[in-house]
């Protein structure tokens, strides 16, 4: 009976996937990396905050995405790193002279040659360039060419297109609940009701999935037995922690579904 497979830092996959779910970065200088995304690593890896370190001039080269500097870091140094988000599928995917627009939740990593600016689709970023970024989706991606329309929550992003326009069904447009759904998000929304519509050249990225991947709050362990300081963030008083700038943003844009 076969056993499983021990790896050590010389037998790890080279920039590829370990499994479907954990992704090894070669790494040999710097990459971007989103808080919480890093398993394990060997080697000498020290990690960098956005806009709390020495590297400012990689920082204003490769990162223009204010609203989400807190959940990012640095990777510096030599060594081995392994990649994962919550046993979902991981891979890897090259720009040339590109650029895409993926789910903000969804990236996990990139190189520095790529330069990451904040999409005007809320709850996106672009990524421009040439290199390398690591990306995460809930069940394996497929790739599209427009015109297409597609389910808000099976969308992952599109590359070296115009950015998607909303399409609402007839019947759902002239119906008077339909129509308090769309202006106040209450009651939601279906992928057979209201779509993103494609148009032009380029490629769009699905997942095999219309569950969204959850955004999970950085810099706070979660509140469960065998981790250690494990707990929700700190309160003052009886009065909790004001949510920061993206969270919000995050649930506004969850309830449209976006």
């Amino acid at each position: 009976m076969n056993g499983p497979v021990i790896h050590d830092a010389h037998s790890l996959p080279v920039d590829d996937n370990v499994n479907p779910y954990a992704f090894s970065v070669d790494l040999d200088g710097q990459w971007f990396l989103q808080k919480g995304k890093m398993i394990a690593y060997f080697g000498q890896i020290s990690f960098h905050g956005i806009g709390h370190g020495p590297l400012d001039r990689l920082i204003r080269s490769s990162f223009h995405s204010p609203l989400h500097a807190a959940d990012w870091v640095v990777a510096e140094g030599r060594g081995r790193m392994l990649l994962a988000d919550r046993s979902f599928d991981v891979n890897s995917y090259d720009l040339e002279e590109g650029n895409l627009t993926v789910r903000s939740g969804n990236l996990l990593a990139y190189q520095p040659t790529l330069a990451l600016k904040q999409s005007i689709i809320p709850g996106f970023v672009t990524l421009i360039g040439t290199g390398k970024f690591v990306a995460a989706s809930n069940g394996p991606v497929v790739f599209v060419e427009p015109p297409i329309r597609v389910d808000p929550q099976a969308l992952v992003g599109w590359a070296d297109c115009p950015a998607p326009c909303h399409h609402y069904d007839h019947g759902y447009m002239r119906g008077v609940l339909g129509g308090v759904r769309m202006f106040t998000g209450l009651g939601g929304t279906s992928g057979e009701e209201h779509q993103f519509e494609f148009v032009g050249a380029g490629t769009v990225l699905l997942q095999s999935s219309e569950q969204l991947m959850a955004e999970q709050p950085t810099g706070a362990p979660p509140d469960e037995a065998g981790v250690p300081s494990g707990g929700t963030p700190s309160t003052h008083g009886n009065q909790p922690s004001v949510p920061r700038l993206p969270g919000q943003l995050g649930d506004l844009q969850r309830r449209f579904g976006l």
